[in-house]
């Protein structure tokens, strides 16, 4: 589970412990990692944790290969990701590249480092975090969008590579949900308003709700599900 830690990644850990998985945490921050293991693990769950920068391929090389030599990956769940709100002007050469380092680069270098072990096996889940900028713009978020549009796409092309390995590979959409990185939106009065309104279901999502959907695609129930994106978003990308 890369991007553990805390918001949604944190959340779905929480599921998927319940449902019985052995949970390794993924994060640069130590103390966060420690933090969300000892709150998964409050139910008795497996969990480790395993800092080191989805950036970095040589980090994650290695952190894979130690991973894969105390059990088997058999659920990658790619959730680390970073946005930064402005107009387009006003990013820098560098702020696009860690943007697209953080968003794209991660869940490449991670999935590229896990799959042969998975092919070998003839089994694996591999869940990519999308979102509804992976379909919709939104003004102040360009590189942000441009990289969870590639999310999508890295998702459906490696669901079609690895089919004939009995993997399957499926991305959820979230929508607006109360989490960390979205705590200046949910404060801004305005903005907070527009997303109830535009929002079928009347409300800003609670992280807690996209684990279902995570246990679900982690599942045998999902065994000929794959390719898909999963909205988890209370209706908002079915609206107009």
């Amino acid at each position: 589970m890369t991007g553990g830690g805390s918001g949604l990644g944190l959340a779905i850990a929480h599921g998927l412990a319940r449902a019985g998985a052995s949970i390794v945490v993924n994060g640069r921050n130590r103390a966060k990692l420690e933090a969300a293991k000892t709150e998964v693990a409050q139910r008795g769950a497996s969990v480790s944790v395993a800092p080191f920068d989805v950036t970095d391929p040589t980090a994650v090389n290695a952190a894979v290969a130690t991973l894969e030599r105390e059990g088997p990956i058999d659920i990658l769940i790619n959730n680390a990701a970073i946005n930064q709100r402005a107009p387009l002007d006003a990013f820098t050469d560098a702020d696009w590249r860690s943007l697209m380092a953080a968003n794209l680069d991660g869940p490449f270098f991670v999935t590229r480092a896990i799959v042969p072990a998975m092919k070998s096996r003839r089994r694996g889940k591999i869940i990519n975090i999308c979102s509804l900028a992976s379909d919709i713009g939104r003004p102040n978020i360009v590189p942000y969008a441009t990289s969870k549009g590639g999310v999508r796409m890295l998702t459906r092309a490696l669901a079609v590579e690895l089919a004939p390995f009995n993997i399957q590979v499926n991305g959820i959409t979230p929508g607006f949900f109360r989490t960390e990185m979205n705590a200046a939106l949910v404060a801004d009065r305005e903005f907070s308003s527009w997303v109830e309104r535009r929002t079928p279901a009347r409300r800003w999502g609670d992280p807690a709700e996209v684990a279902g959907a995570a246990v679900f695609l982690a599942s045998s129930a999902a065994d000929y599900v794959t390719g898909h994106l999963l909205a988890v978003d209370g209706g908002f990308s079915a609206a107009y």
